[in-house]
């Protein structure tokens, strides 16, 4: 991303579908995590994968970045924000779809996206925070979201926003094209800052 480029933040409208649908989520991975299973839990090992793993997500499913999974737990009121690269006429880069849970104050991450193009400048951290700024103000205590063992780059991104890993199901995925790969639940306390 050149210096030029201005990224600024807001509510998505609905003028701003089309892009959103259009930001390719694809990823391409070294490593994975393997989930290991032992008498008394789970462990995760990175293991190294050569050659390297492309990954892109069919257009019906969820993309592995963030949960999709149970949307009748949600709210009906999903809030969308979008990363408008205003050097680039106006396109967006990024977005974060999340809804909050009432009956347990939690803040969940549907999905989140960013463009390839400005992957490593701080978008996707961005529209986190303003993610979980959304939860705040409507009384979220827990950001929450998941993703698939094997999405390595978007695990290392959110440990860096203070997600820690909360769960896991090695059967989420039965059934869909990512089928084999377990799901990795992920949170963070949104009162203190800390993984929950």
């Amino acid at each position: 991303m050149s210096p030029e480029r201005h990224i600024v933040y807001r509510q998505a409208g609905p003028q701003d579908e089309e892009q959103i649908g259009a930001i390719d989520d694809s990823f391409t991975t070294d490593t994975v995590y393997e989930v290991v299973a032992g008498d008394e839990g789970f462990a995760l090992r990175a293991t190294v994968v050569d050659p390297p793993l492309l990954k892109t997500f069919p257009v019906d499913e969820s993309d592995g970045d963030a949960s999709k999974d149970d949307e009748s737990d949600a709210s009906d009121d999903l809030h969308v924000e979008v990363a408008v690269d205003e050097g680039n006429e106006g396109k967006v880069c990024g977005f974060v779809v999340a809804g909050v849970q009432e009956w347990h104050h939690r803040l969940v991450v549907h999905e989140i996206a960013v463009a390839p193009t400005h992957r490593g400048y701080g978008v996707g951290s961005a529209l986190m925070q303003r993610a979980c700024a959304y939860g705040r103000r409507l009384g979220a205590r827990t950001a929450w979201l998941e993703t698939t063992n094997v999405n390595v780059p978007a695990i290392r991104a959110y440990r860096r926003m203070g997600f820690a890993l909360c769960g896991l199901d090695t059967t989420f995925y039965r059934g869909t094209a990512s089928e084999g790969e377990t799901a990795l639940f992920m949170s963070m306390a949104l009162d203190t800052g800390r993984p929950a």
